[in-house]
């Protein structure tokens, strides 16, 4: 029997990429591949690349960079291969740019990922990935393989799954393998997207939009809460768009509330919304489902009418602000986060000033600025109306300093909430900044209201006999903040209605 071969998964990007990476794992693993952590106990460092946006696509490189130094270090490393967005957007080019790494693989080699890591590791070569226009096809996604026995990590094949894993017809089923342990987990909703927004690429190399079965989506979540998960993020590259294609255009409230239902999960959160799409009854599910988070992440990019318009999007401040008005009528506590785009070709100081209205207004839990920047095959690179890279340096500098005093002043607003904090990590580590704290802090974790990685956290201040695990959810109240960040004791919640709203 031959040793197996071991591989490590590098993830940069998005929460889609996450679960790419957890997939392309569970297809390594069904195939004999030993999954390590760090890739320099890896004979194969496969680096998931991030093709969005300039900052993403240099730590892309840089990774592939840092994994390439492995292999004259004397260690285990034999190979880096890149696969991801960046792979499956540039391609052959990616390759002859940095012949450093041994292999750049698009999507449509996911369903073969050992077969090619294979042949690379054996001294082979494989044609680098040729890019092609993905608008017209569907999406390359490994997330179930059909007309094939899978293993499941954990499990005999499909037809030994037990009832509750089993598909709906015939053997599909999540192929993944967890990463790591935290208790929150993405779960991969839809893949592709039908918008053309002008300043976006992700259409071109994602594909088109398609919606995963709702069995399917079901199967994972259950499964994934098998493995310890306890809060579940719903991701694509438009939530609001699920079931179009189905056939049924509100099949994302239906699905919610069975996803509640699956026993062990404790939360479900909705990410990637688009204002325009946005319904009343979603919204009513959103913000009245038990064990559904009432966290809205809006894409408004802008709130300027004539920037939305050459973005080929829709809307503007007060509509923006009323859709704002009905959320928190119905969740008071709801969270809500958004992205913008400052510099816009075409953006005039009234722009800006109208952005800056909407966000004065609309008192947002997180908010994310980027400076424009041409997008390669994009519409808006083709735009004449550019406006100079220091001009928009300075709108960026600005609007950003504006969103740092806003998000802070909207977490000083939680003060007195109660809130359910689910635990992520016990204790503190060295970089955790504890300035202020009104106690020791025993754990991390994060309320409804906040979503991994993006939106702040909550540090949970307890006394020397309170010791919460990580997985936990844990009634609190918050008692002081530090820009994005909650400190909150831990406490019973006294009103079940405001543990409906923190749930």
């Amino acid at each position: 029997m031959s040793e197996r071969r071991t591989v490590a998964l590098v993830t940069l990007g998005c929460a889609r990429n996450e679960v790419d990476s957890e997939e392309l794992a569970g297809r390594l693993a069904a195939d004999g591949w030993d999954l390590v952590d760090d890739a320099a106990d890896a004979e194969v460092a496969v680096v998931n690349t991030c093709g969005f946006v300039d900052a993403a696509k240099k730590d892309s490189v840089d990774a592939l960079l840092e994994a390439n130094e492995l292999k004259d270090g004397g260690g285990r490393t034999q190979a880096v291969v890149a696969v991801g967005c960046m792979a499956e957007r540039y391609g052959k080019e990616l390759a002859e740019a940095l012949p450093e790494a041994d292999g750049v693989l698009g999507f449509d080699d996911y369903a073969d990922i050992s077969e090619r890591l294979n042949t690379i590791l054996s001294g082979g070569t494989h044609a680098p990935h040729v890019p092609r226009d993905r608008r017209k096809l569907l999406p390359i996604s490994p997330a179930e393989r059909q007309g094939t026995e899978v293993a499941l990590p954990g499990h005999g094949a499909i037809s030994d799954l037990p009832d509750g894993l089993a598909p709906a017809s015939g053997p599909r089923a999540p192929l993944r393998r967890r990463l790591d342990t935290s208790p929150v987990a993405s779960v991969k909703l839809a893949s592709g997207c039908d918008r053309r927004c002008s300043f976006c690429a992700i259409p071109s190399f994602r594909g088109s939009f398609i919606s995963r079965r709702p069995s399917d989506v079901l199967n994972e979540a259950r499964w994934l809460a098998g493995e310890g998960v306890r809060e579940i993020m719903l991701v694509s590259e438009n939530n609001t768009s699920y079931g179009k294609d189905l056939g049924d255009i509100r099949l994302l409230e239906t699905l919610l509330p069975e996803l509640a239902e699956v026993d062990g999960l404790e939360r479900i959160r909705v990410s990637y919304l688009q204002p325009a799409e946005m319904r009343p009854g979603l919204i009513d599910v959103l913000t009245g489902t038990e064990k559904v988070a009432p966290y809205f992440d809006l894409s408004f990019q802008h709130s300027a009418p004539g920037v939305l318009r050459a973005m080929r999007r829709f809307g503007d401040t007060d509509r923006f602000l009323e859709l704002l008005a009905t959320i928190r009528d119905k969740a008071p506590h709801a969270g809500v986060r958004s992205n913008f785009i400052v510099g816009f070709p075409g953006e005039s100081e009234a722009d800006l000033a109208e952005l800056e209205r909407f966000l004065t207004g609309a008192r947002l839990d997180a908010i994310g600025v980027f400076g424009y920047s041409d997008e390669d095959g994009t519409e808006a690179a083709g735009y004449e109306d550019k406006l100079a890279p220091e001009v928009v340096a300075e709108r960026l500098a600005r609007v950003s300093g504006l969103a740092d005093e806003l998000i802070a002043q909207r977490a000083e607003e939680r003060l007195g909430e109660e809130a359910l904090v689910l635990v992520e990590s016990v204790g503190v580590d060295e970089e955790t900044d504890v300035t202020g704290a009104p106690g020791e802090v025993v754990a991390v974790g994060r309320g409804a209201h906040q979503a991994p990685e993006t939106d702040g956290q909550v540090l949970l201040v307890g006394k020397g006999d309170e010791s919460p695990a990580v997985g936990d959810l844990v009634p609190a109240r918050v008692v002081g903040s530090q820009g994005v960040d909650l400190f909150a004791e831990i406490a019973p919640v006294s009103d079940p209605g405001v543990a409906e709203a923190g749930r």
